[in-house]
Parts: C-alpha cells; sequence; structure tokens
C-alpha cells in the first residue's frame, strides 16, 4: 500500500480539497493512487481516502473488488441521464463530476500535469477550482518505492535474465557464415529472431514487453534504434530488454552488448572504458549523492579517455550521447534521472545505470544493470555477467 503522507501535505500546503485523475490505467499515476487496471478512462478522486467514479457499470464490480479504493461509484449514481436530458451528453459529464466532488465536500482539486482541459474547464464552469500540479507530486511520490513495490522490480528482473540468457544462448551457438553473417540452425540469424527468443521467454516468466533492442554494427551506433536484420560476426551487438510483469505491472531494465568472433581493438577499448564508467557511476550511487553527480562521474572517465560527451561538447554526435539513467517502476522511464538535471537520490529510488559508447563507424557498445538506493548506498539486482565474447 502506497504512502499518501506527501500527496497529504500538498493538499495541505496548496489549500486544495483533493486531488483529481480521469485517465485510464495506462496512466501509470493513475493506477498507483487508484490501485485499479482498467482500459478505459475513470475518475480518482484522493481526499485523504481514494474514490472512484467511471462512466458506465462495465467496471464497477471488478473495482468494488480489486481495488482499494473506499468508495465505487457510476456516473448513474449522479443522475447522468437525467443530466443528459437537460443539458446534453458532453456538459452532463461535468456536472455529474461537479455532483461527484461535492458529495464529498471537494470544492478545489489539484490536478497532473497532463490532465484533460475538456474536463478542466468543464470544473471550472461548474464552480470547482482546478489547479494545475505542474511537479508532479504523485509522480515524485512514485519515485521512492515501497519494499513490496522493490520486490516486484527485482522478479522482474529475474525474467529479464532468464531472456537475455536465451538471447546469448543464440548467438554462442550461432557460427559464422562464410559471408560473415551469423547462422543458426541453418538459416541467417536475425535481430528479429533473437528478439522473438527474448519475447517468448519473457511470456514463459509472467512478462512482456513492446519493444526490446537487438541492434548491431551501425544500428548500434543509435542508442534507440531496435535494430533489424542480419546479425554480423565480428561487430557489437546491443541486447537492450526492458519487460513489465503482466501481473504487478513493474519493469526491469537491463543492457548488455556482446560480440561474436573476434572484435576490433577499439570495440574492446570501448567495452573496457563501459565497464570502467559503470563502475565509477556506481561508485557515486548513494543517498544524499544527485543524479547529477552520477552522470559527472561516468563523465569523468570517457571525457579522461578523450572521447566526446554531451557534456563537453552539447552537440556531440558520437561518444556518450545520452544520460546515465533513469528510475524504473509502473514507467519504464520516470524520475529520478541520472542526468545533469537529476536531483538528490534518496532510498527506495530504483534507477538504471547505463553507460555507453557510440559511433557509426565503429558501432555501439552499451552496459546497464539496474540497482536501488538504500540507507548506506545501493543494491544492485542485476546478476547477470558481464562479457563481450561470445
Amino acid at each position: 500500500m502506497p504512502d499518501f503522507a506527501r500527496l497529504d501535505d500538498f493538499l495541505e500546503s496548496t489549500d486544495t480539497d483533493g486531488y483529481l485523475i480521469d485517465a485510464d490505467s495506462t496512466d501509470s499515476d493513475q493506477y498507483y493512487l487508484s490501485g485499479f487496471d482498467a482500459p478505459d478512462p475513470f475518475v480518482t478522486l484522493y481526499d485523504g481516502e481514494t474514490h472512484l467514479l467511471f462512466p458506465r457499470s462495465l467496471e464497477f464490480g471488478r473495482a468494488k473488488r480489486e481495488s482499494r479504493a473506499t468508495t465505487v461509484e457510476r456516473y448513474v449514481d449522479f443522475d447522468h441521464a437525467e443530466l443528459v436530458e437537460e443539458h446534453g451528453s458532453e456538459a452532463a459529464v461535468s456536472h455529474v463530476l461537479a455532483r461527484f466532488l461535492e458529495s464529498y465536500g471537494v470544492d478545489s482539486v489539484a490536478v497532473p500535469p497532463r490532465f484533460p482541459l475538456r474536463t478542466a474547464d468543464g470544473l471550472r464552469a461548474r464552480g470547482v477550482d482546478v489547479t494545475p500540479d505542474t511537479d508532479g507530486t504523485v509522480t515524485e511520490i512514485r519515485a521512492t518505492k515501497t519494499d513490496e513495490e522493490i520486490e516486484h522490480v527485482r522478479a522482474a528482473q529475474k525474467a529479464n535474465e532468464a531472456s537475455m540468457q536465451a538471447a546469448e544462448d543464440l548467438l554462442s551457438a550461432a557460427r559464422v557464415a562464410d559471408d560473415g553473417t551469423l547462422q543458426y540452425d541453418g538459416e541467417v540469424l536475425t535481430s528479429e529472431r533473437v528478439k522473438e527468443e527474448i519475447e517468448v521467454t519473457l511470456l514463459r516468466h509472467g512478462c512482456s514487453l513492446d519493444e526490446t533492442i537487438v541492434a548491431c554494427g551501425a544500428d548500434a551506433a543509435d542508442p534507440h534504434d531496435r535494430g533489424s536484420g542480419p546479425l554480423t560476426a565480428g561487430e557489437p551487438i546491443i541486447l537492450d530488454i526492458f519487460p513489465r510483469d503482466k501481473t504487478t505491472k513493474y519493469h526491469a531494465d537491463m543492457t548488455r552488448t556482446f560480440c561474436k568472433g573476434e572484435p576490433s581493438d577499439t570495440v574492446r577499448e570501448w567495452y573496457d572504458l563501459t565497464e570502467r564508467a559503470k563502475t565509477a557511476a556506481f561508485d557515486a550511487l548513494e543517498p544524499g549523492a544527485t543524479g547529477a553527480d552520477v552522470h559527472d562521474a561516468v563523465c569523468d572517465v570517457y571525457e579522461a579517455a578523450g572521447l566526446p560527451t554531451l557534456r563537453s561538447d552539447d552537440r556531440a554526435e558520437t561518444g556518450f550521447i545520452h544520460s546515465t539513467g533513469h528510475g524504473v517502476g509502473l514507467d519504464i522511464h520516470e524520475l529520478p534521472r541520472l542526468s545533469p538535471s537529476g536531483d538528490e537520490l534518496e532510498p527506495g529510488h530504483v534507477v538504471t545505470i547505463e553507460p555507453g559508447l557510440y559511433d557509426p563507424d565503429i558501432g555501439g557498445i552499451r552496459i546497464e544493470d539496474i540497482a536501488v538506493v538504500t540507507e548506506d548506498g545501493y543494491e544492485n539486482f542485476t546478476e547477470y555477467e558481464q562479457r563481450l565474447v561470445v
């Protein structure tokens, strides 16, 4: 059960009666505040307790059983049909929401940064004061994980490592054809085939993912290129896997870089540097440090080796061209940031450490672990071995 004390403090400091979210549960703030998973938009009001409002009866029974809300209601409970006859279907919704809020004595609400404008305007027209929460307080609260949430991420990472092993096994078993491509079971081994193996393994471990990265050669020089086509010997292959547990909804994240055959001297040098950069980042990871401190530790390693970073050149297109890491939880990218704008780290922050180097003429190297900040440092969830050559 999340601790909403910080949300209570926010409401008191802003002199608002409640916090309102209008979204489906793919919005992680909605899922976190409501404790309910639904594919269609619904309303959550937090006023010290949690109240849910649904347009229809479709989710009503399940919400009463599964959510942690104090109350669960529907539009019909606020005379929706009569309001449609009186005001029309669109205006009737704002009247229903206003009556819903009035029933809990709520005259003013704070809303998250991406709150629907139509809902806000409708409530204001009914006399409700709507204040944008531009800082995203619920998002900030989500950054500090409870013990239960930490275990959810740890479990997702176990599944992640099983899928990485399946992918590495494919690469290890592949042979090098005369044209330099990798072959497996008599067929060219492609990025798509490795992704399939990853996805099937994750499904068997109760996880899924929308995308994964298996990028070889020049493709790997673009940090977010998903990769496609045949895999080639002697070139670095980045595997970045970020699954979501289908039950808990929490993510994990891990990257390894492999090379089948003999890598170039530059690839070996970059791999060693990236291992050193990752170690430096973990040495800096502790409560009270900032995400910027951790990022700077990585930049120090790369810049000392004469390689560009965005810190040394904000127009750099090769070298270290992204941030060091990010928070992971209900979203794959959430607070805190391990970047030049990263704020102070707290126990319970789950973060990635993922330094990397990129150049289309060489390829890409990235190594990523996932860890939680603790009272006296950190705990690395990642047990998967680092190796370049398979």
